[in-house]
């Protein structure tokens, strides 16, 4: 067995900003460690898991080569990153590392999206493949969907009693299935087969229209529209729908979201991750993570859902909560900060109140997803959570409501539902 992480690259990740212009998105940190290592630790669980490629058009850099080395020594799996040559779409990518993928007689692999967070049910996939379906079948991972957010993702139209899809829509234009596709999948070498076909076909048709638009490429495939549409429907393709929590990681927002997400799972995988009231130490209410490096004062209160991250310090009657504190952050006495991201090395001062608005799905809806907004609506910034890049300084007893503000910025007043340049 082998597993792909499709993360993408820089022209990617614009909802992210300006987080990720500090780090690749894949290596923010979510719940305390990088989004990232949520799929590593799940594909290495995996019996019989031999390697695990990591496949996107980032530049190699520092940051990755480091974590890469410390992930393959934590979990002692082989890590490799493929670099891609230009964005070529979700399957182009595999299509051009077959090679790699396949080295070593791999049998099956798994397909995971870098920006969704989940329970990963890998190993319930596989069974449900060795029960459904033949050796060479796909599997899908679906989750459901109330009926108007359905829209916003792939639609899988699957028979009840043998779960084969038999019809998919990427993005439809109207209600087509309440079962969306997660972005996480099991394939087997055939799959490059019917990759194959779409390479063929789009050389044939981009040698047609030599004239019409040049920029084009045959290798951009991508895995949705392109190969499940026309696997739909041909016994070949199968759906696995978890009701294990599921959400998407597009814009700031959500990566709060997820943290609260995978946060409450640790107190079944990693209960030691989660920090416990202990005498002479600071509040902690529900699920909360603190790096062994922060230096909490026993004043403080934080929680619920809060990620405090490496060296961060923080005052006396400080209050923190459904919030990400990057590393080197330092929060002054009795600040307040909510539904908020506070940016590497960024200084709240004495009073000050940093409060976002959480863009949390329906709490009454069981199968409601986060909506992933665009930053604007009606020409106005819609009210999402506050977030400060890197190295941002606040001054002392000001108020910052709804805004993001862009990093090394020195604020010298309050702000409401602005974007700070």
């Amino acid at each position: 067995l082998k597993a792909v992480i499709l993360i993408g690259g820089p022209q990617k990740g614009t909802r992210f900003r300006p987080l990720s212009f500090e780090v690749p998105k894949p290596l923010f940190p979510v719940a305390g460690v990088p989004m990232v290592q949520h799929h590593i630790e799940a594909c290495a669980k995996v019996p019989g898991m031999k390697e695990i490629l990591l496949m996107g058009f980032y530049q190699p850099n520092e940051a990755l080569s480091r974590f890469l080395v410390s992930a393959q020594q934590e979990f002692k799996v082989p890590i490799r990153y493929l670099q891609e040559y230009a964005a070529l779409g979700t399957g182009g990518g595999i299509y051009h590392f077959r090679d790699q993928i396949l080295s070593g007689g791999a049998e099956a692999f798994f397909v995971l999206n870098a920006d969704v967070c989940s329970e990963f049910p890998l190993q319930e996939m596989l069974e449900f493949r060795q029960q459904h379906g033949d050796v060479h079948s796909f599997v899908i991972l679906g989750t459901t969907a109330n009926r108007t957010q359905a829209l916003n993702y792939g639609c899988i139209v699957a028979n009840a009693d043998t779960q084969e899809v038999q019809h998919y829509v990427e993005k439809p234009s109207t209600f087509v299935s309440e079962i969306i596709n997660c972005g996480i999948y099991l394939f087997t070498p055939a799959i490059f087969q019917h990759i194959g076909e779409v390479f063929q076909r789009n050389q044939q048709e981009l040698a047609l229209e030599e004239s019409s638009n040049g920029w084009q490429r045959a290798e951009v495939i991508r895995l949705e529209q392109d190969v499940f549409t026309a696997l739909a429907g041909s016994g070949k393709l199968y759906v696995y729908k978890t009701d294990g929590f599921w959400s998407q990681i597009k814009s700031a927002g959500s990566a709060i979201y997820a943290s609260r997400l995978y946060l409450n799972q640790y107190s079944k995988s990693h209960p030691e991750r989660l920090a416990q009231n202990k005498p002479g130490g600071p509040v902690i209410r529900g699920n909360v993570y603190i790096h062994p490096t922060a230096s909490i004062d026993s004043t403080a209160v934080l929680g619920p859902n809060v990620s405090i991250g490496e060296g961060v310090t923080v005052g006396a009657g400080v209050r923190v909560r459904e919030s990400i504190v990057l590393h080197g952050a330092s929060l002054h006495d009795h600040t307040c900060v909510l539904n908020t991201i506070v940016g590497w090395d960024s200084t709240i001062g004495r009073w000050a109140r940093v409060e976002g608005t959480p863009s949390d799905p329906n709490p009454n809806d069981p199968y409601a997803k986060i909506n992933s907004e665009t930053l604007f609506r009606d020409g106005r910034l819609t009210p999402s959570i506050t977030i400060l890049g890197c190295s941002v300084t606040i001054p002392a007893e000001v108020v910052i409501l709804n805004s993001i503000v862009l990093p090394h910025k020195e604020l010298s007043r309050s702000y409401k539902n602005q974007i700070i340049l």
